[in-house]
This record gives C-alpha cells, sequence and structure tokens, in this order.
C-alpha cells in the first residue's frame, strides 16, 4: 500500500468522525493515529526511546 492510499485511508477515517462523531471525535482519532503511528515506528525500529524523548524535548542529537 503506498502512502497515497494510506493518506487516503486516514483522511476517510477521520472524515466520517468528524461527521457523524462531532468534533471531539475527530480530535480522539487523530491523537490516536498519531500514538498509533509512533507505535508502529517503534516497532519497526525506525525509531528509538531515547530519539523519541530528544525530540519531544527539542533537542537535536547531530550537533
Amino acid at each position: 500500500m503506498n502512502l497515497a492510499v494510506l493518506g487516503l485511508a486516514v483522511g476517510m477515517a477521520l472524515g466520517f468522525a468528524g461527521y457523524f462523531g462531532g468534533f471531539a471525535a475527530f480530535l480522539l482519532v487523530a491523537a490516536l493515529g498519531a500514538v498509533g503511528f509512533v507505535a508502529g515506528r517503534l516497532l519497526e525500529g525506525d525509531i528509538d526511546l531515547g530519539d523519541l524523548g530528544d525530540l519531544l524535548r527539542g533537542r537535536d542529537r547531530r550537533r
């Protein structure tokens, strides 16, 4: 599945949540989607917890 199809599916899910559940449901689906995205990247090994902590604190490890 390429990124365009994935983006379409996520957009449709958010649209349905916003239409049928209101703005609060839209925000809940968006937040849970972000959590799922980070969890998936952690499981794939693309990021580690140290990188995530530095990202949240605003530190740059490349210096």
